[in-house]
């Protein structure tokens, strides 16, 4: 596993520096010395699914990998909000409607294709050289920035007031738990994730993955 692209599921409750840093005390019992081990993109601790890890040389090639497409599978709670957006935050409870499916596919069909996206607040991008979630646990007030990014798809799977769950096709840099924020918002219900799995990068599927506890052995 020495220069190698390996795909890692990642369980829910390991942030992504957690498995490459199992991947690599692995690699480092496996051949007796240390190997490099970056990730292409991470998840959050409560997101499961497709890590892409390179290792060895392979590292130098991880901007390759930051720009693919990805597939999601999210469920999101309607009717209720939360302040990171996931189950981490503190809930709200903002509304008792019940939307109909033609509702949500109103909705969500607005989103398809170019859209602008706010940054969430508890993201890792950095703000003047920090990470915006340490400034928001600092309760630091600042302004996260907006970017361009692309929606292909987004298709219903399961519906179950107040469950919602969907499949999205997204470009590079998309956040799906502003995307559920946005549609709750545009239901005018509130809604936030309650879990995400990511499906798919690229050509790479989550099929194709090893367990983290391959790395445990």
């Amino acid at each position: 596993m020495e220069d190698q692209i390996i795909l890692v599921d990642k369980p829910a409750g390991i942030s992504s520096f957690g498995v490459v840093a199992k991947v690599r005390g692995y690699l480092k019992a496996k051949y007796g010395h240390k190997v490099k081990v970056g990730h292409t993109g991470t998840l959050d601790p409560f997101a499961t699914g497709l890590l892409i890890l390179l290792t060895g040389k392979m590292t130098k090639k991880s901007d390759e990998f930051l720009k693919k497409d990805k597939i999601y599978e999210a469920t999101l709670k309607l009717g209720y909000t939360s302040t990171t957006g996931d189950p981490e935050g503190e809930i709200t409870k903002t509304s008792d409607t019940t939307p109909t499916i033609q509702d949500i596919q109103t909705a969500i069909s607005s989103f398809i294709g170019d859209i602008s996206q706010t940054v969430p607040t508890f993201s890792a991008v950095k703000i003047n050289g920090e990470r915006a979630y340490k400034l928001a646990r600092k309760g630091v007030n600042f302004e996260t920035p907006t970017r361009k990014v692309t929606i292909y798809s987004i298709e219903i799977l399961r519906y179950n007031y107040p469950e919602l769950t969907i499949r999205c096709h997204v470009s590079s840099g998309t956040y799906i738990r502003t995307l559920a924020e946005d549609i709750g918002k545009k239901l005018n219900t509130g809604a936030y994730l309650t879990s995400l799995r990511r499906i798919q990068i690229a050509d790479y599927n989550i099929k194709d993955a090893l367990p983290l506890s391959h790395f445990e052995k």
